[in-house]
Order: C-alpha cells, then sequence, then structure tokens
C-alpha cells in the first residue's frame, strides 16, 4: 500500500489523531475489501461521535485526508473518487496471455434458466464499488442512476426489460437511494415511467434506505432540504430529517443485495449453471496450457506451400 511523501506538513496533534483514526477506520474497511470514498469515511467519523454532521466539518476532513496523503501519512488507495476514472483499451503481449485473461473472466448466462431477471438499480455513482463486488459475484447487472434517471436511459432499460419478458422470464429491480424527499420519490418515477415504457407494471422493490433500516442502523441524520419541491409531502410523513444512503455501512449494503438476490433465486439451477461455467473454463485454461500445440496446429501455412 503506497505512502509516499511529496510535501513535508507539520500537523497539529488533534489532526494528527484525526488521521490516525482515519488511517484505522479505512484498514478496518480494507480487510473486508472495501475501499471508501470520502464521504462513507466522513459518515464513520460521525457515526463514531468524532465529528459533527456539518458540511464545515466534511470539507475540513476531506483537507486533512489530502494533506496526509500528500505528507506520505495516508495510504492514496485507502479513498477513492469512484466518479472520474481513465478508460482505455486492453492490451496483450502475445495470444496466449489473452486466453489465460479469456479464461479468468469467462462468464456464462447463470441467469438465463431462472424464473426472474434481476437488476440494482442505485441513485449514486459514488456508491457504484459497494455494490459491484455483490453484484459481479451473483452475475448480477447493476446500474447508476445518479439521481433521476434519463428518459433515454429509462426507455432502453424498458426495452431490456421486455425481451427478458419475451423470454419468459420476469424483470426485477431493487433500488437503492436516499432517505429524502427526492430520493424516495426517485423509486417511483422509476416505476412510473418503466410502466409507460412496458404497458405494465414491474416488479420494483426499493431495497435501501427506508425507515426500518434508519431505525435499525441509526446512520446520522441530515437535515430534509427545504428548497426539494417535494419537502412539504416529506415532512408530514417523516418529519423534517433526511439520511444519506453512504452512511449505511457497505458490509450492510451488500448483505441487504445478496439477501435479495438469494430471495428469488433458484439455488438448484444456479448450482448447475455455476458447473458448466467451471467445466467451459476449465477447457480454456487447457488451450492456454497447450497453446504451443495448438498453435502449430492452427498456423496458416508459410508462402508457397514450403515447411
Amino acid at each position: 500500500m503506497p505512502k509516499i511523501q511529496y510535501v513535508a506538513h507539520a500537523f497539529q496533534a488533534a489532526t494528527l489523531r484525526m488521521i490516525e483514526r482515519a488511517n484505522a477506520i479505512c484498514e478496518e474497511y480494507a480487510a473486508q475489501g472495501f475501499v471508501l470514498t470520502l464521504r462513507q469515511l466522513y459518515y464513520q467519523f460521525v457515526a463514531r461521535a468524532l465529528i459533527a454532521n456539518k458540511d464545515t466539518e466534511y470539507k475540513r476532513l476531506g483537507t486533512i485526508v489530502n494533506d496526509a496523503r500528500l505528507a506520505g501519512l495516508m495510504d492514496w488507495e485507502y479513498v477513492e473518487d469512484r466518479t472520474r476514472n481513465l478508460r482505455s483499451l486492453s492490451h496483450w503481449s502475445d495470444p496466449q496471455h489473452i486466453l489465460r485473461s479469456a479464461a479468468a473472466g469467462y462468464r456464462t448466462d447463470k441467469w438465463a434458466g431462472q424464473p426472474y431477471r434481476p437488476e440494482v438499480w442505485i441513485e449514486k455513482d459514488a456508491l457504484v464499488g459497494v455494490i459491484e463486488g455483490v453484484c459481479d459475484a451473483n452475475d448480477v447487472p447493476y446500474f447508476s442512476c445518479r439521481g433521476y434517471t434519463s428518459q433515454s436511459e429509462v426507455w432502453g432499460a424498458g426495452q431490456r426489460l421486455l425481451g427478458h419478458l419475451d423470454a419468459g422470464q420476469k424483470p426485477i429491480i431493487f433500488h437503492l437511494g436516499d432517505h429524502d424527499p427526492s430520493g424516495l420519490d426517485m423509486t417511483r418515477d422509476i416505476s412510473a415511467r418503466l410502466q409507460l415504457f412496458l404497458g405494465e407494471a414491474v416488479d420494483l422493490e426499493r431495497l435501501a434506505l427506508n425507515i426500518e433500516q434508519v431505525q435499525r442502523y441509526q446512520p446520522p441524520p441530515n437535515p430534509a432540504k427545504q428548497t426539494d419541491s417535494r419537502f412539504a409531502s416529506y415532512i408530514r410523513v417523516h418529519g423534517d430529517e433526511s439520511w444519506e444512503l453512504d452512511a449505511l455501512e457497505p458490509t450492510v449494503i451488500a448483505e441487504l443485495i445478496q439477501h435479495a438476490i438469494e430471495s428469488i433465486r433458484d439455488a438448484d439451477a444456479w448450482a448447475a449453471a455455476l458447473r458448466q461455467e467451471v467445466q467451459q473454463k476449465t477447457l480454456l485454461t487447457a488451450i492456454h496450457d497447450r497453446w504451443g500445440e495448438v498453435s502449430r496446429l492452427v498456423a496458416p501455412s508459410p508462402p508457397g506451400g514450403q515447411q
């Protein structure tokens, strides 16, 4: 894990204690396979009563993390920005190497024989890193709505779900978002627009954040935004506090998704599909291991038929 000093910095004792706590929290989650965003790290500080739940404290923590990384006191890989990433094509040094990658990444459609076709939709792009592990492990597509989903994306989803219906499968969407005036309304909005494009109601379950989870896990509250057009109807039901999905433990979010998937999955059909995938991966691995023989067998003859 890289701790690299680029800038010398003299920290006050209180700031050094915050850096030590940030490292301890990040190490705890790294051991579970999670990398936190700054927002998630902030909520861990709030939940442990280390800082107040205020925007000024969030900004101060961001400054401290930035300075600590530059000073070589905090691992650069502990906190990530999931919304800005370099994209590029993959490369291999020879055909044998791509076969090894193909064997490792080979996937069959394990939901093809299932009665349901699940998808996971999440409000925030910054939380994709939390759900991708559990979704990939269960071969379930996931999607970042980035707030209210665009009309183009909802229409495209409708066409995709119609394809599943035509194949005799029941699509189901698990939606996760903030518990605030707009976050709750986003679930309603997705359901209404999908029904328009499908011509029938879609099975959509709001997986989180729900008031029962707020009561159980006690995430730190925020004032509901009074400027939100849905503020008045929200406070009549829930009061003037709201809660961000980011404040839930990553393990809790992953467990909610895992349980939801298992509740609709035919375990026997899934096990059979896994066995078939392993067999086909084994074949690709065998081709990789015997690449010398395979390449001599299929290599084109030299010009003129000379050997």
